[in-house]
């Protein structure tokens, strides 16, 4: 082979890389925004912020959907809500999900101590392992899941203001990758 054909064939090859490459993301990205299609119509506002952003899909609720106020346990209705997540994440095999908690900077209450949460951090993470818990007993793969607690770092509002704090109590439902 001469030289000429040599560089068109590495040129040839390479753009059929590019075009692979960017069929895969193009992919990926109608992937998720299907996911955000269907989590869109399974939930009213009040319930979940939903979000598309580069390459990942975040659903946030706020703890008062899910939990009462101090507590980490799920209530009835708070599971109802989560079982609108499960059709979406059960049908998922090359994306990781990761359930994160939050709360705002107000101190851990005697009634938590005593049942041996000590802080935020603590808080927050009890409250994730519930929502990942219950999803992978509604049929969600535990290969894919994972359970995150940030306690009341990462605010999206001022600890200021009561309604600041409501934001800042959260659940944030994470879709990191290809949408599949």
């Amino acid at each position: 082979m001469n030289k000429i054909t040599t560089k068109l064939l590495v040129l040839l090859a390479l753009s059929i890389m590019v075009s692979l490459t960017a069929c895969v993301t193009t992919n990926s990205y109608n992937a998720l925004q299907q996911q955000y299609d269907q989590l869109e119509s399974a939930f009213s506002a009040d319930q979940a912020k939903i979000v598309l952003l580069q390459g990942e899909l975040k659903v946030t609720m706020l703890d008062n959907v899910l939990f009462p106020e101090g507590g980490y346990k799920l209530s009835p209705f708070a599971k109802s809500i989560l079982a609108k997540l499960v059709p979406a994440l059960s049908s998922l095999h090359h994306t990781k999900v990761v359930i994160g908690g939050y709360t705002d900077n107000v101190p851990i209450g005697s009634h938590l101590k005593r049942q041996g949460i000590d802080s935020n951090l603590d808080l927050s993470s009890k409250r994730a392992d519930e929502v990942v818990d219950f999803l992978v007993k509604q049929g969600v793969d535990p290969a894919i899941i994972s359970a995150q607690g940030f306690g009341e770092d990462n605010p999206v509002a001022s600890n200021d203001t009561a309604d600041g704090r409501a934001q800042n109590r959260r659940i944030e439902v994470t879709l990191v990758g290809p949408g599949d």
